[in-house]
């Protein structure tokens, strides 16, 4: 009996663990669902390597100060690893910049949400995973939502929507990365050093192909300050700190509330409205992926056979 209650207090504490990291991964959620808005505000004035050169810089700049004493054990495997999720971030960071300027804030967060549907394609491409059937159907329908959403009488997709797409996958990339570079490494470390790394790479982009500046104005100061102390240092540090004790679908499945965030905050503050058109490729881009995270038939399951085990006890 003491080994049984024993096994299910350390599931108790396992499970504890696993809702405070899902939490904080809905706070971060919540920040970046606000990034495409505080992006749009900051690009009136700033280019976008220049945008992104300033956001991470100030952010490891402030996460160096709080998380310092982590760096007096840093190690060649953190360092590495830190460079490879930095490079990735920077890739996916720089062509939803870009697109933003030539899309819409809520266009930006629903196709970005695709990171979701992406993330078991690319585990069933590179690890040999087979997709399972609701995977497909959340494939098709994110397919016709993101026609419904992008596609002009032309059927023809813009370039910004198509950034954001590519986005949307190199970010697939970054979630799988950090699922497997998290493991054997000091977590907040390496979260802190991939912002350094992709600051870094915006400020090389920005040198050879811009002419980086400061922000001029106080509104470009709190796009930047919002976006590198909310959804860069304690966003991405949060994420990765909470990948630790989660897993890459549960992430996924988090990830998923984020164009929601996007389009009523663009609809609050910049009165963006789509159209019907609109509105409805975004609801279909949501269900597929939610069809594509969430196993129905696996929850009601469970909920069963913890609905007998409860009888049965009684």
């Amino acid at each position: 009996m003491n080994g049984i209650k024993k096994l299910e207090k350390l599931k108790r504490i396992g499970m504890n663990t696993q809702l405070k990291a899902d939490f904080m991964m809905i706070m971060v959620t919540m920040f970046w669902g606000s990034s495409y808005l505080f992006m749009k505000m900051g690009l009136d004035s700033i280019q976008e390597f220049n945008l992104i050169a300033l956001r991470f810089g100030i952010a490891f700049i402030l996460a160096g100060v709080v998380f310092y004493k982590r760096f007096m054990h840093l190690d060649f495997q953190t360092i590495k690893s830190g460079f490879i999720l930095g490079s990735i971030l920077f890739l996916a960071i720089s062509v939803v910049t870009i697109g933003l300027t030539s899309t819409s804030i809520s266009n930006a967060g629903f196709l970005f949400s695709l990171t979701v549907v992406f993330v078991p394609l690319l585990l069933a491409l590179f690890f040999r995973k087979k997709p399972e059937k609701r995977i497909v159907f959340g494939v098709v329908f994110s397919i016709v939502g993101i026609a419904l959403l992008t596609l002009n009488h032309d059927f023809q997709i813009s370039s910004g929507d198509f950034l954001i797409i590519l986005g949307a996958l190199f970010y697939a990339i970054h979630i799988i990365a950090t699922d497997k570079l998290t493991k054997n490494v000091d977590s907040i470390t390496l979260g802190v050093l991939q912002l350094g790394f992709t600051g870094a790479w915006g400020l090389l982009f920005s040198l050879w192909w811009e002419q980086p500046h400061l922000p001029s104005t106080s509104t470009s100061w709190f796009s930047i300050l919002a976006l590198s102390i909310l959804c860069s240092a304690i966003g991405f540090i949060g994420q990765t700190a909470a990948q630790k004790y989660t897993t890459p679908t549960h992430t996924g499945l988090i990830f998923s509330l984020e164009p929601i965030f996007a389009a009523f905050l663009a609809f609050i503050f910049v009165e963006e409205v789509l159209p019907a058109r609109g509105y409805l490729g975004a609801a279909l881009v949501l269900f597929g992926v939610l069809t594509a995270k969430v196993d129905f038939k696996k929850s009601f399951m469970s909920k069963g056979i913890r609905k007998t085990i409860n009888e049965s006890r009684a």
